[in-house]
């Protein structure tokens, strides 16, 4: 009888396998959870999802804070998010996801929508940029009229737009912030503000503190190669290293705030500190600022949002979207 055992073709642990015959067996991720239409118990947070696109399949998750005397009247700026996960695991529909943006969305009180983007392998990159510009693009629509999401005409401030993400999720912003530079957005929209959270940067050679030994078959290094193997410049396309050869300057990116966290124990902190110190040397216009919280690592205010240090993290995050 023939062996049903498939053959692993590349395996990123604690990531994702993928086999031969081109299955994906994702490892890491939190369960899918439905919206909260009739608020979260917690945050009274509201959310519902939304199809932005049929093809590419294309969908979202909208996040209204509590509507009350205070604020049902105002206008509130608006976050278009990126989940993070490398850009091959994790859902805008995620337990973990769902979590994280109902604490923000209560804490900054803004309307959030949280981009279902199509993942990697099965869609390398670009499929991540081109979905999630294509979101921004259907966000910037309804300030002129031309979209029929209620929550955003009735309730979001389109001179007020933030995006913003964590590690990969950081990435895309920084991209769809250059982007914005050189391509206009519907209804003349710019965005106010970006925050890259632990943002996915790295590059051929190792930089400050990060080890030379084993830079080039890095955790961080493979997963590029498998989201995106057609790179032009591999590891270090502009993309993935804002700061290589032929990277485009940072002072097009086109938003007036920034905010770069990190943590210390993350291996990706010397990326996000020199970017934040490239950003200033550039010319850029912008105000930019760097949050650091000590003793941390990767990821750690989306995986724990009860500990303490992610509740200070999320209350900065918060603190720079009111």
């Amino acid at each position: 009888m023939a062996s049903t055992t498939k053959e692993v073709a590349t395996e990123l642990l604690p990531l994702i396998r993928v086999y031969t015959d081109g299955s994906v067996e994702r490892l890491f991720g939190s369960p899918i959870v439905p919206p909260s239409p009739d608020q979260d118990p917690e945050t009274g947070v509201s959310s519902k999802d939304i199809t932005i696109s049929e093809n590419p399949s294309i969908s979202a998750r909208l996040y209204l804070p509590k509507l009350t005397p205070h604020n049902q009247n105002q206008k509130l700026p608006i976050l278009v998010y990126f989940h993070g996960g490398a850009f091959c695991v994790e859902s805008a529909f995620s337990l973990l996801s769902h979590r994280y943006l109902n604490s923000i969305v209560s804490q900054a009180n803004v309307v959030a929508i949280s981009v279902e983007y199509r993942l990697a392998p099965e869609h390398p990159l670009p499929a991540c940029y081109e979905d999630c510009w294509a979101a921004l693009q259907w966000v910037a629509s309804h300030s002129a009229g031309n979209g029929k999401e209620p929550w955003l005409i009735n309730h979001g401030d389109f001179e007020r737009i933030y995006i913003g993400g964590d590690s990969s999720g950081a990435n895309t912003a920084h991209n769809l912030a250059l982007r914005a530079g050189t391509e206009s957005l519907p209804g003349g929209v710019k965005i106010f503000g970006a925050f890259l959270s632990q943002p996915y940067f790295w590059g051929s050679k190792p930089i400050g503190s990060e080890s030379k030994e084993g830079h080039e078959k890095s955790l961080t290094s493979l997963i590029w190669s498998l989201v995106y193997p057609s790179a032009t410049g591999g590891i270090d396309s502009p993309l993935i290293n804002p700061l290589g050869p032929g990277a485009p300057s940072l002072a097009g990116l086109a938003c007036d705030k920034l905010l770069v966290c990190v943590a210390e124990k993350d291996m990706l902190r010397e990326r996000g500190v020199w970017y934040c110190d490239e950003v200033k040397k550039s010319g850029w216009k912008g105000e930019v600022e760097l949050f650091e919280v000590k003793g941390e690592d990767h990821a750690f205010h989306f995986l724990n949002v009860e500990a303490e240090n992610a509740k200070a993290m999320v209350k900065r995050l918060a603190s720079f979207l009111k």
